[in-house]
């Protein structure tokens, strides 16, 4: 009852509190990047890998219909008239209250022995973007009376769905409603990725950035207690398969990151360097650092450094005689070296390093049921095809599959193929180029099956020594954090990831001109500064 209250209140949030958080003011960007990393972190660390547990590949489908189907129909529907968009309110609202339905029975759920409440909290926090965007699209349609009808319906239906799933407890389980909580959980990321509570002023100067990266910060903070709270019963076991892997993972990883970030002021002070007038050097920092080896040679073994090295040596020979440029130069790079390695070269790699771990995480998950090689590989395709990884979370992402199971070719192809196969970097390249990439890939891939054998690191090191690197690693990236904002923080990491996307269906043929460019706008005329390496 206590969960149902809270979500009830926490709805209420958006029309008591909508004079303060639409001015794009700092309170509006802390509360922004508060909800953007508590809730966002709480439903890929936990609740996403809950829901792989029992209903597998398949669940993915359901979560990406949730997240990209609200924004496709909203891209369609834009080029009709006034009276359409009007009725696809109506239906988005129907909608919604049908899934308030599934929110009450999702607290139920959650309140059982055994099972976690992250899903119930996860339902409250929720409702706090819900109830902002609500207000915000209906609002200015329909009037205050109306929208306040409205959210008196949805916390009506959310208390229907609580107490009918009392008595049906059995019909409303995980198990069989595994692909109805996917779809929810897809809708839950939508909310938090497109901004509905933004305002159409954007942040342009980032003058609320600071603001935005201390909420971020405090939801981090309760992302961390909410999931040490969780230590119940039967699910402890698939609790301790996500995040105290992760934890794990953390701890070997966090003194080889700060040796590579030491290595890469190192070698900015030799004068390898992004600017390099020379085209191969620049592809060697793009394919290696070479930072990215310390991951490789420690943590996988010298077997597979050496692997890397020969591989992409031939890929960037490729590319430099190909005149292949590189699809995302760096912009503004500072003199220091030591600001170089620990700051500008930070705010770069880390979003994809934490991207890389929970990616493995989802999809090295047991109940994925990906274990022959040529699923894997097609699997990683279809990961880096849309995303422009830089070569550290390459190294972090091959390093948590290998201690995943998977096998030495995805291994192997994670580490020399993720920071050149993007669709943005394969346009730049002509026929010749992609066919000698595909036979030089081939042939790489080939060896790998031969000549690798799973890796191991070299040695373990001291916990206390791990503690202190992962401390000072946070330290680092919570300041990245503080520098850009969580949503800059993580812009670059998908070439169509909405920034700050306001749902201002209020905004008619202004709202129309930027949902037509806002795909291109990101993917070519903002790729210069999404730049990782």
């Amino acid at each position: 009852m206590l969960y149902l209250i809270a979500s009830c209140i926490a709805l209420l949030f958006g029309p008591l509190f909508y004079r303060f958080f639409s001015s794009g003011n700092g309170l509006q960007k802390g509360l922004d990047g508060f909800i953007f990393v508590s809730l966002g972190g709480l439903v890929l660390i936990h609740i996403l890998p809950e829901l792989l547990e029992h209903g597998g590949f398949i669940t993915l489908v359901f979560v990406m219909l949730g997240l990209w189907g609200p924004t496709a129909s909203e891209r369609i529907f834009h080029r009709y008239s006034e009276i359409t968009h009007n009725v696809t309110l109506t239906l988005g609202v129907a909608g919604l209250l049908l899934h308030t339905i599934t929110d009450g029975g999702a607290m139920v759920l959650a309140q059982q022995d055994g099972n976690s409440i992250l899903l119930a909290l996860g339902v409250v926090m929720h409702r706090l973007p819900v109830g902002f965007a609500v207000w915000w699209l209906l609002r200015p349609h329909l009037g205050a009376r109306w929208t306040c009808a409205i959210l008196a319906a949805i916390m009506f239906f959310t208390g229907v769905g609580y107490f009918a799933g009392e008595q049906l407890l059995d019909q409303l389980s995980l198990d069989n409603t595994v692909y109805l909580q996917a779809f929810v959980t897809g809708s839950i990321l939508h909310v938090v990725l497109h901004q509905p509570h933004g305002h159409q002023e954007q942040d342009t100067q980032g003058r609320f950035e600071y603001q935005a990266g201390i909420g971020s910060l405090i939801g981090l903070g309760l992302l961390a207690v909410l999931l040490l709270m969780d230590t119940g019963g039967q699910d402890h076991a698939h609790h301790g398969h996500s995040t105290e892997q992760l934890v794990n993972w953390l701890l070997t990883l966090s003194p080889i990151l700060l040796l590579s970030y030491a290595l890469a002021t190192l070698r900015f002070q030799c004068g390898l360097q992004p600017e390099h007038k020379h085209l191969s050097l620049r592809w060697l920092q793009r394919l290696t650092g070479p930072e990215s080896l310390i991951v490789t040679f420690f943590l996988l073994g010298p077997n597979y450094a050496l692997f890397q090295v020969a591989s992409q040596l031939v890929i960037g020979l490729i590319m430099s005689l190909n005149k292949v440029e590189i699809t995302d130069p760096h912009q503004q790079v500072p003199s220091s070296s030591l600001r170089f390695g620990f700051a500008h070269l930070v705010d770069r790699s880390a979003p994809w390093i934490i991207l890389s771990l929970i990616l493995a995480n989802l999809i090295g998950h047991p109940s994925m049921a990906l274990d022959h090689p040529a699923i894997q590989l097609a699997v990683l395709l279809l990961v880096f095809l849309p995303m422009r990884f830089c070569n550290l979370g390459a190294a972090v992402l091959a390093l948590a599959l290998a201690y995943s199971g998977w096998h030495p070719m995805a291994v192997a192809l994670t580490l020399i193929a993720a920071p050149v196969l993007s669709i943005s970097q394969l346009r730049l390249m002509k026929p010749l180029a992609l066919a000698l990439l595909t036979i030089s890939l081939t042939l790489s891939l080939g060896a790998a099956a031969w000549l690798l054998t799973p890796g191991q690191a070299l040695f373990t090191m001291h916990e206390p020594l791990q503690m202190s690197a992962l401390v000072i690693i946070s330290l680092l990236f919570a300041a990245s954090l503080l520098r850009l904002g969580p949503r800059k923080f993580l812009r670059r990491l998908l070439i169509n990831l909405p920034a700050a996307h306001a749902h201002e269906h209020n905004h008619g043929h202004e709202q129309k001109h930027s949902h037509g460019t806002h795909g291109h706008s990101h993917g070519h005329k903002h790729s210069n500064d999404d730049s990782h390496r």
